[in-house]
């Protein structure tokens, strides 16, 4: 069950009714819980504790998000993707993903990789590598798209390697006024610079993204970021 709001955001909402209701926290937790269609809190704590970080990632998001997965490579950006895609088809949402880089082959091969059988979801899922992949081409696309499908775009640092496409910065602001105004959730790939080093900090961060051309990261309200089988998720509004 995706709650309507992360559980340390929970937490405050339970602690704040605790003091204007003069209740002890324990019970106000289980109201709380109630809300969230639990029957108390030690089974939400429990269900949450469960999740994979795929399942933590997209039960915070929300429509218009904007969200950036980076890592450096092979440390698993494209599998949490998709990971997160499979969250949304499970949920009864739509997964597209647009790719620069692999074929449709190969991201099947990676479904199957993360124990996913493709077909289980043939209606809800579509794959393009176009090579006319740009903002403009995502638009026309999904033009028609329901709310709530779940975009991947892969990756980031791709989108204006042609000359004739837009700069990054025009792109991004583009697709993100686009996934506001039509309830989008467009996670993009990314790159991390070759200077960042694991051993001065576990993860990555925005500092750290790869930027061949200038792009404002406040333009996304959510990051995810992997090494080394591990994974630290950011809100950034």
């Amino acid at each position: 069950m995706r709650l309507s709001a992360p559980i340390y955001h929970l937490k405050r909402r339970a602690k704040l009714l605790a003091r204007e209701a003069a209740l002890p926290l324990h019970e106000a937790l289980d109201r709380v819980a109630i809300q969230e269609g639990y029957s108390g809190w030690s089974l939400l704590a429990a269900r949450h504790a469960a999740l994979t970080p795929a399942a933590e990632l997209f039960g915070r998001l929300a429509q218009g998000d904007l969200v950036l997965v980076g890592a450096r490579p092979s440390q698993g950006k494209t599998l949490m993707a998709l990971r997160l895609t499979v969250e949304a088809m499970k949920s009864g949402g739509r997964g597209v993903f647009f790719t620069l880089e692999y074929t449709q082959k190969d991201i099947l091969e990676r479904f199957r990789a993360i124990g996913t059988e493709p077909a289980q979801f043939a209606s809800l899922f579509e794959f393009d590598c176009s090579d006319a992949i740009s903002a403009d081409y995502i638009m026309t696309t999904l033009v028609s798209a329901s709310r709530g499908t779940l975009v991947i775009i892969d990756y980031l640092q791709l989108l204006d390697q042609k000359r004739e496409n837009p700069s990054l910065a025009v792109q991004v602001s583009a697709l993100r006024s686009f996934a506001r105004d039509r309830g989008l959730v467009m996670v993009f790939i990314s790159q991390i610079d070759r200077s960042y080093d694991p051993s001065k900090k576990p993860y990555p961060d925005m500092l750290d993204v790869r930027l061949p051309n200038p792009l404002d990261l406040k333009l996304f309200n959510k990051a995810c970021f992997l090494n080394n089988g591990e994974i630290r998720i950011h809100s950034l509004s």
